[in-house]
């Protein structure tokens, strides 16, 4: 046993101070990046990614996405025939269907999202060097990871992408049912070192609360930011509008490790595990074109408080200041 002592970041522990600034307008941001991946091929777009869970990784988020040049990360239980290849990645597990469908061949969609909830297993580095092999010209996103070692071993075993976080999402209990997790802040700050080292990228997935995360997120070194709550409760989520007596409207939105998921997918939790996930009622939020305006806005704003032209600028024009508290909740949050 041993224990680190220096202090790790979610977050909400930290502010982005802002800096003298030549940029006029929010206008003025360019939120689109251009990434050359170590599997040779090219894309551009704007970085941010709906999560695959169940009721966000829909066609009908990758059909609204896509018109912003963001990426969905389709479930692993939607296997389409037809979607937008540059803006939509298939997801996949290590379960024998999924391995069975890689063998059987991908189509020519460019993103192949390998997502296990614990990616320090040698299987799955194994894995993820399988489908490498298998498919030399896909930009292959794998995890999830929360430490520099294991990125490098990802990277290293054909990841173009690590994706970042365990435990800090807002249906994810993985923290509380198993003590183990990594602050998020931190976890990017110190993958995203070790991946472009080698020439590779990272993914923060999970605790994004607002826009401001988002922003903090890229200022950390994230190459693409995925979110699952901040997405969930629109039409594009999968889920019937429910509405109470009380006239309130809300959607059903529930982790992949949740009781509500295994039930669904694995006919109930196995004796052998606990369900880390929880299922929640989401406030209805009509369609999400709206919040994704919100998060592009907040976005374009933090980078002119920084003086940052563009998106890929904003960690060099970042500095974080630790704090104690960063909003004034006298009239709510």
């Amino acid at each position: 046993m041993r224990i680190e002592d220096d202090v790790k970041f979610d977050y909400c522990d930290v502010l982005i101070r802002p800096k003298r600034s030549t940029l006029q307008s929010r206008k003025d941001v360019n939120l689109h990046r251009t990434f050359q991946f170590k599997c040779g091929r090219e894309w551009t777009g704007v970085p941010i990614v709906a999560s695959n869970m169940d009721t966000t990784g829909t066609l009908e988020m990758s059909d609204v996405l896509s018109n912003y040049d963001m990426i969905t990360c389709l479930s692993k239980h939607i296997k389409p025939d037809k979607y937008d290849t540059d803006f939509t990645s298939l997801s996949f597990g290590m379960n024998e269907e999924d391995i069975e469908t890689l063998g059987e061949g991908v189509g020519d969609v460019e993103f192949l999202c390998l997502d296990v909830a614990n990616g320090y297993n040698e299987n799955f580095v194994d894995f993820v060097r399988w489908v490498r092999k298998l498919y030399p010209d896909k930009i292959i996103i794998a995890g999830n990871v929360v430490t520099s070692e294991q990125t490098e071993a990802l990277i290293l075993a054909g990841t173009d992408i690590v994706k970042v976080g365990i435990g800090p999402g807002s249906v994810c209990t993985t923290r509380k049912v198993t003590g183990v997790g990594y602050p998020q802040l931190s976890a990017v700050i110190e993958c995203a070192d070790a991946a472009h080292g080698l020439g590779g990228h990272v993914m923060a997935d999970g605790g994004c609360i607002c826009p401001g995360d988002v922003a903090k997120s890229f200022g950390a070194g994230a190459d693409f930011v995925m979110l699952g709550g901040m997405l969930a409760g629109h039409d594009e989520c999968a889920g019937d509008i429910i509405t109470e007596d009380s006239g309130e409207s809300y959607k059903v939105f529930y982790g992949m490790s949740s009781d509500t998921a295994m039930n669904k997918h694995n006919g109930g939790v196995a004796t052998y595990r606990a369900s880390e996930g929880k299922t929640v009622k989401v406030k209805y939020r009509g369609a999400v074109s709206d919040t994704v305006n919100h998060i592009l806005g907040g976005l374009r704003s933090a980078c002119t408080y920084v003086g940052a032209k563009e998106i890929k600028h904003l960690p060099k024009c970042t500095t974080f200041v630790k704090v104690y508290r960063q909003l004034n909740t006298v009239y709510g949050e």
